[in-house]
């Protein structure tokens, strides 16, 4: 038995995609071992998205169901259901795909390889991040950041400082994301102004348990705090991880814009190592 996967990112953020066709018969083992680089099967990814694609309906409509590398599913991610749209694009030759994510159905465009998505509403509701609290955690000191707590389809705390590169996230971001404050844990994203009115990002991701290259819910969370606190005078910004830029819209609800990768096809037998068939 051999299990078929194309490999996509969006600003560095990498994904597997699998059909949900194929028979994967334990999703959390298939997505540990895939996602990390020195297993046998591992090609190395910040996550599996098993999507199933329903070409019938007009715009074409296509579950996404991500698990992470530790094992752990997410309602939402920016990125990986840009790189979604753009794989169930392909597929059915639509601009426009409806997707249906854990936090709600998202629409999205298709233009070339940019892809834009809609994100739903950034809320700062303690029930909804959520924190162990009764009022909005904003502006707070929480292991030695002063934060912000949103949720933009999973739980975010950002923390704005002078300069991200200055800080070592991976030794302050573990205490964050696991801060009593967070009961369920959040993914921590460090912003730092640019002169062109822009943001540059770094975030540590839950479930991934590290620094990734881009993540598209952080960005949209940068973008809603910044616009709280003041520090955003337009509703739009650009966003710019290590991988890329990223282009947030705020308005009734926000959107995610940005260049989506397909790097290559390949496919994972019962035991043997993967191999890729395909080079894009």
């Amino acid at each position: 038995m051999t299990i078929q996967y194309q490999k996509y990112h969006g600003t560095g953020n990498d994904f597997v995609i699998v059909d949900a066709d194929e028979y994967v018969p334990d999703r959390t083992a298939f997505a540990r071992a895939v996602c990390d680089p020195q297993a046998p099967d591992g090609v190395g990814a910040d996550g599996v998205l098993f999507l199933a694609l329903e070409g019938r309906f007009s715009p074409p409509r296509a579950v996404m169901t991500l698990v992470q590398p530790d094992g752990s599913t997410a309602a939402m991610c920016g990125n990986g259901a840009r790189c979604a749209a753009k794989w169930a694009a392909e597929r059915t030759g639509a601009d426009e795909i409806m997707l249906d994510t854990q936090a709600g159905t998202r629409r999205a465009e298709i233009d070339g390889d940019e892809v834009t998505i809609e994100m739903g509403e950034p809320t700062f509701a303690p029930d909804a991040v959520p924190v162990a609290r009764e009022e909005p955690l904003v502006t707070e000191t929480v292991e030695g950041f002063e934060v912000t707590a949103v949720n933009t389809g999973v739980p975010h705390a950002v923390a704005f400082v002078e300069d991200v590169d200055e800080i070592d996230l991976e030794a302050i971001a573990p205490a964050i994301r696991s801060a009593d404050a967070f009961p369920e844990g959040a993914n921590v994203n460090l912003a730092s102004p640019r002169l062109d009115g822009g943001f540059d990002q770094r975030t540590f991701e839950r479930g991934v348990e590290g620094e990734t290259r881009s993540c598209g819910t952080g960005a949209v969370a940068i973008a809603a705090v910044a616009r709280k606190l003041g520090r955003l005078d337009d509703d739009s910004v650009a966003v710019h991880p290590p991988g890329g830029r990223l282009d947030v819209t705020l308005g009734d609800g926000a959107t995610l814009t940005g260049p989506t990768v397909r790097e290559f096809e390949g496919e994972v037998g019962s035991s043997p190592e993967p191999r890729r068939v395909g080079q894009a």
